[in-house]
């Protein structure tokens, strides 16, 4: 692959730490979920992905449209990244959740996003490793 851009960031202090990009357009407190112990004054690991995510699928998802001579640029996805105890470890699991536009009916909503699913990046970084499910709203 010939990488057309490279995000660089740099995390300290894991999870209760600070996470930054070499750009400095972001600059994040991290923290630990209440749910998981934490004191979940700052984000983490699982929000950031789960934004990237749904920002990248929803780019996938117009490509895809417009392929299909459809405006979807009113779509909206919803990232949801569940994490939880999986053997000795963590696993990760997605579900993204798509609002198309009305005159986009279920049938072909469906397919738009398994077409999506197959050229969006996270989807093929994920395919294989962790369950993604696609959920028309």
């Amino acid at each position: 692959m010939d990488a057309l851009y490279t995000a660089v960031a740099t995390a300290t202090h894991g999870r209760d730490g600070r996470a930054v990009t070499s750009d400095g357009k972001l600059d994040l407190q991290l923290a630990v979920p209440a749910e998981m112990g934490g004191s979940g004054q700052g984000t983490n690991p699982e929000q950031l992905f789960a934004a990237g995510y749904a920002a990248c699928f929803a780019s996938a998802l117009g490509l895809v449209g417009r392929r299909a001579g459809l405006d979807l640029s009113e779509a909206a996805v919803t990232g949801e990244v569940g994490i939880g105890k999986q053997g000795e470890g963590f696993a990760l699991a997605v579900v993204l959740r798509v609002e198309l536009p009305d005159s986009v009916d279920e049938s072909t909503g469906r397919d738009l996003l398994e077409q999506a699913h197959q050229v969006c990046p996270y989807s093929n970084a994920t395919r294989g490793n962790i369950p993604v499910e696609l959920v028309v709203e």
